[in-house]
């Protein structure tokens, strides 16, 4: 064998395997997206809109997996194993009881949080800037805004001294809301009832005895608006038992609740897509910040005042970022 038949013959010895893995079709990144919903909102719009942004188009270089608990907090930790045997890239979960149904069924798996409330306080992460393990994403710090919520209802209510806070047992977040909520009541003067249930089904009877022990208002836990879909129905029972009602759930004033008052969640959602990027593109979830929101609107219903017979002050209105008349 002459010298040049011999290197011919090496180049492309080395050659093949380069020409074998180029011919490998790119594996396809697969997420895990775990909710308590049973479908889309908007908000997984702009979530989905967030990755579009970043090239990622569902179905064709990003496959996602979804999981719709349905209202049902107890299914989600059967969902998030069946997320873990199905050895997604990574878990998109929205919520605080699906974040603690991930976290409870992977150590090694990146989880990205969508909108959970208070990260820290619920021991999800070690700290906003270094989250540590295998959890990051985006929080909302809406049990701090209780103080807030309270001084809007007393704006509305000068004579208020009975307030309910409607909390959901399954949401590992609800003690956070109380706790907060509580001192702030107590700050104002006002006596405090809390009401924990497990299930939509026990939001009537959780209003009667709002009524029995003759609450002035009423603030809701934004779970019951923005993740099981009771905004409306509970919008509705506050009208008939005439008590006025705010929460940090996105959509109450448009379901007829009296006020809103926390963060929009859209721009939340569509930044959570970076998450997403960056964990796929090798980095680690422990070394990414977590996210919070830094601007808090007000939404207030004037159709639903009216219903309950309320003058809302100038003040109020002034300050709202949206009025629904």
């Amino acid at each position: 064998m002459d010298r040049r038949a011999f290197v011919a013959g090496t180049l492309a010895l080395l050659a093949a395997p380069l020409a074998v893995e180029a011919q490998q079709p790119k594996k396809v990144p697969r997420i895990g997206f775990l909710t308590l919903l049973a479908g889309p909102t908007p908000l997984e719009e702009a979530f989905l809109q967030g990755l579009r942004d970043l090239g990622y188009i569902e179905g064709q270089n990003l496959m996602i997996e979804y999981r719709w608990a349905a209202g049902k907090v107890d299914r989600l930790p059967a969902l998030a194993e069946e997320l873990v045997r199905l050895k997604v890239d990574l878990i998109v979960a929205r919520a605080a009881p699906a974040v603690q149904a991930a976290k409870n069924a992977t150590t090694t798996i990146p989880i990205v949080m969508l909108g959970a409330a208070d990260a820290v306080g619920s021991g999800f992460v070690a700290s906003l800037a270094w989250p540590g393990g295998n959890i990051t994403g985006t929080t909302n710090i809406m049990p701090e805004l209780a103080g807030k919520r309270l001084e809007l209802l007393r704006e509305v209510l000068p004579r208020l001294s009975r307030v309910a806070f409607l909390a959901h047992g399954g949401d590992p977040t609800h003690k956070l809301f109380l706790k907060d909520a509580q001192e702030a009541a107590e700050g104002f003067g006002i006596k405090f009832r809390p009401l924990v249930i497990a299930a939509p089904e026990e939001i009537e009877g959780a209003f009667s005895a709002m009524v029995r022990e003759r609450a002035g208002a009423l603030i809701i836990q934004p779970l019951f608006i923005s993740n099981l879909g009771q905004g409306r129905r509970i919008a509705d029972l506050a009208v008939r038992k005439r008590l006025p009602t705010v929460s940090d759930g996105n959509g109450f004033p448009e379901a007829g609740g009296l006020m809103f008052y926390g963060p929009d969640q859209k721009p939340t959602f569509r930044r959570a897509a970076t998450y997403v990027d960056k964990i796929l593109k090798g980095a680690k979830p422990a070394d990414l910040p977590v996210e919070q929101p830094t601007k808090f609107e007000l939404v207030i219903n004037l159709k639903t005042a009216k219903a309950l017979g309320l003058t809302i002050p100038p003040s109020v209105l002034a300050r709202a970022d949206e009025v629904i008349e």
